[in-house]
Parts: C-alpha cells; structure tokens; sequence
C-alpha cells in the first residue's frame, strides 16, 4: 500500500491484525479521514457497530458456502447475519459483454447469480431492502441504477429468469420470498420490515401472506430501476409515471434479437426442407431446380421471418387488430408482395401463391412468439389467440408446400 500522512489505517506490523485485511479504523469525529484496504477500495471508517468494513484484497478473498466470488464483489461486510458481499454499481466490460451475449440467446441458462443477501454502498439496520431475481441482467440493472445508495438487496432463486416472467411462471412468488426472508434472517439484518419488490413482480407475489409468515411488509416499487433512487428519496411514494410501463421502438428492438435465437434451430431446419422440396419436379429430383427454385423459396422464408421478427414490433402500435397473429399476417401480405412486384414477377401463379401463403404464415407465427414479450397482452388471450392461428398457419404452409411442389410439375 502506498504510504499517506492522511492514511488512518494501522501500521503493517499492528500483531492484531489479520493477514490480508484492513482493520477498522475510526479517527477522531472532527477528522474527515477515511480508511481504505489492500485493495484501494475506499470503506467508511466508522461503519455502525452493526455492519462493519472487512476489505482483503480480491486474491485472498475465499469461497463462503451460499456464494460465489464474482468479480462485481468488491468487499466484504461483517453484519449480523454474517458476511455479505458488497458489490460495486459500475458495470464492466464483462457485464455488458454477457448482457450482448444474452440478447442473442448466448449461455442464457447460465446466466445467474446465488441467491441471498448483497450490500451496496455501506447500509445499515435502517437501509431499504430491495428483492430481485437471480438472473444477472435484472441484477445488473437494479445494482447499477443503486449507484450512491446504500442499500441491501435480497436475491431470490427464480432459476435463472427476469421478474416479470419468473412471476408468470411461478419462480418469482410467495413461498420463495418466504423462504429467502427466513433463511437470511432478514428480521436481524433491519430495523423495519419492509420489502421493496419490482411492480412487474407483483402478479406472482401475495403481499399479505408474505406479511404474515415473515411480518415484512411488501412494498411495490417503480417499474423501471433507473427510478429507484427519486423513489427512496421521496419516503417509497411512487408517482404515476413511475407505475406506467412503457414499450418504445427501442425497447422493442432490443426483444427482437432473442426471438430471432429462438428460432435458430427451426429456421435452419426450414430451409433444408425448402430446397428438398424445391428439387422434386417431373425429373423426380432436380439438384439444379432444387438450387434455384430454393433460394427463392428460402428467401420468401426469412422475409416471413424478418417481417414478423422485426418489422412488426417497430410498427406494432399503428398496426390494425389487437391479435398479434393478424399483425404480422398483415405485414407479411405487404411484405409478399414487394416481393412479388420484384424479383418473384415472373412467378407461375401456383409458384406465386404457394410464396405469398408461405411468407404471410412464417410472418404470422413468429409475430405471435412476440406476444410474451409485450405488455399487451393476458396469458388468457394469448391462449385464445394460439387456438385459432395455429391451425390456419398450418394449413397455409400445407397449401404452399403442395402448391410450390405442384408449379415443378
């Protein structure tokens, strides 16, 4: 460590103090000092005799059952409950190199963190308690939008996935915040009993049995975390904005690269039929034809694809109809026919048909995949909505595959 006149840390030979971490250290009150670790991190000095500043540096730092050390740890704090890891609200390289890569369905089953009790900033038995999932963006997001707060969050196992899903699915409930509640021992970390949970987790969350098995209150916080801190500062009163979800052409687009992955597998598969299909004519099997009339075949399919993964989330306000599936039939209908004005113009009727019938269906069925990322729509009319698109999406690729064979013939 380089020396500092100013430094109130104790010096290296101090017997007392253990290998490898900075001991506590508390200058007199009309002093400004402060302490800092091996590390060069900068702690409080005078922490509450409650949660106290245990820095070694990051090498020496060694594995408590229950965590893990990532790198976002950057200290240690001595709490009632035991040591909890505090964790820094700068995002690296590495944070959002993995939150790219998540937009792309890249390592996504992995992409956690363990669930328990985090610190940021130096809080106290008075600190609010914020709730949020175990999946690291929804962590990444909350503890970078905490920047200059000192609060302490409670992660919960909701098996790798967001809030907003993980409560549809069940994973971001009752009994598991119950259960979080009890095994952190939460009553001896605060002094109050108030849980701040997301507003979009509330649909899996029943706030009074959670006040009767843990006597912590269950207060919803602002749908977005970039609110969080004018929340904490007005007392935990949330203004109408705050509780309005919002869905821009941005927070659209950043959806679509996800859907696109999901079909990764499907679309591949699509278009080594395409051009099986596209071969088989009066020859029995064309390698030329299969060539050639696949390539036009393919591209109809990711016009089908593009359409309905990109096109209609942009346009997806203005868009007539509240079915998702009607949504992208409509695009892909517009979208056929550029093509046919174009390069398809040539096109036999059969042929012409059997590719409008093919991008209008492909364009339908990946619009309505984009149902579960919205904040349009009710699990029940989703529901409804699959029952009868389904069948008709079906049906229309059957015509188009028998059609698109028969213009061979």
């Amino acid at each position: 460590m380089t020396e500092n006149n100013n430094s109130c840390c104790p010096p290296a030979e101090n017997p007392a103090k253990p290998p490898g971490v900075a001991e506590s250290c508390c200058p007199p009150a009309s002093s400004e000092q402060s302490c800092c670790s091996q590390e060069l991190i900068t702690v409080s000095c005078c922490p509450p005799k409650e949660v106290t500043a245990c820095c070694p540096p990051r090498e020496s730092q060694a594995e408590i059952a229950g965590y893990s050390i990532y790198p976002f740890v950057i200290c240690w704090l001595e709490t009632p409950i035991g040591k909890v890891p505090q964790v820094s609200t700068q995002l690296d390289w590495a944070d959002r190199r993995g939150s790219w890569a998540m937009r792309w369905g890249i390592g996504r089953e992995h992409y956690q963190v363990t669930p328990g009790i985090y610190a940021v900033g130096q809080p106290d038995k008075k600190s609010p308690l914020l709730v949020s999932a175990n999946y690291k963006l929804s962590f990444d997001c909350l503890r970078a939008a905490l920047s200059g707060i000192n609060a302490w969050i409670l992660v919960i196992d909701t098996k790798g996935i967001n809030v907003w899903c993980a409560a549809g699915k069940g994973t971001f409930g009752t009994d598991e915040i119950i259960r979080r509640c009890k095994a952190t021992k939460l009553e001896q970390l605060v002094s109050h009993r108030q849980l701040i949970v997301p507003q979009l987790g509330a649909p899996g969350v029943a706030a009074y049995k959670v006040k009767q098995e843990t006597g912590f209150s269950v207060i919803y916080g602002p749908v977005r975390a970039s609110d969080l801190k004018a929340f904490i500062r007005d007392n935990l009163q949330a203004t109408a904005k705050m509780r309005q979800a919002t869905f821009s052409i941005w927070e659209r687009l950043i959806l679509t690269p996800v859907e696109v992955t999901v079909l990764r597998k499907p679309i591949f598969i699509s278009i080594l039929l395409l051009f099986v299909l596209s071969g088989i004519g009066a020859d029995i099997f064309s390698f030329s034809s299969a060539w050639q009339r696949g390539l036009a075949a393919v591209t109809a399919g990711i016009t089908g694809v593009i359409s309905g993964c990109v096109l209609t989330p942009i346009l997806l306000p203005w868009l007539p109809t509240r079915a998702f599936a009607a949504k992208g039939a409509l695009l892909g209908l517009i979208s056929a026919t550029v093509l046919y004005l174009g390069p398809y113009r040539a096109a036999e009727l059969s042929g012409a048909v059997s590719l409008y019938l093919l991008v209008i269906a492909v364009s339908s069925y990946t619009a309505m995949n984009f149902t579960g990322s919205t904040t349009f729509t009710s699990p029940s009319g989703v529901e409804k909505e699959m029952r009868i698109a389904i069948p008709c999406q079906v049906l229309a690729l059957l015509v188009a595959g028998l059609l698109w064979i028969g213009a061979a013939f």
